[in-house]
């Protein structure tokens, strides 16, 4: 079993690596800036969260309203990537 600072580390490098492949299709394709953004800022909540579930802590309760989602179809590549996750 690994420690709850290696598990750490290994959180924030995964997150490291996903922040340098979006930096590399940011910077080969015309990307919206507001989505870069966006994306990013996400990714950084679900870092949050995961490291807090790692500490044992609950997560903040905010104004107790759940997020508002839109009904969108997920891209093709994200399906097949969250199918893979689900696989292992």
């Amino acid at each position: 079993m690994i420690s709850k600072t290696e598990a750490r580390e290994l959180i924030n490098d995964l997150f490291e690596e996903e922040a340098l492949v979006i930096g590399g299709l940011v910077a080969v394709r015309q990307i919206d800036d507001d989505l870069v953004w966006r994306l990013v800022k996400n990714l950084d909540v679900i870092r949050g969260k995961v490291l807090r579930r790692l500490e044992d802590k609950a997560p903040g309760d905010g104004d107790g309203t759940p997020p508002r989602r839109t009904n969108l179809k997920p891209h093709p590549a994200i399906e097949d990537f969250l199918l893979a996750l689900r696989r292992t």
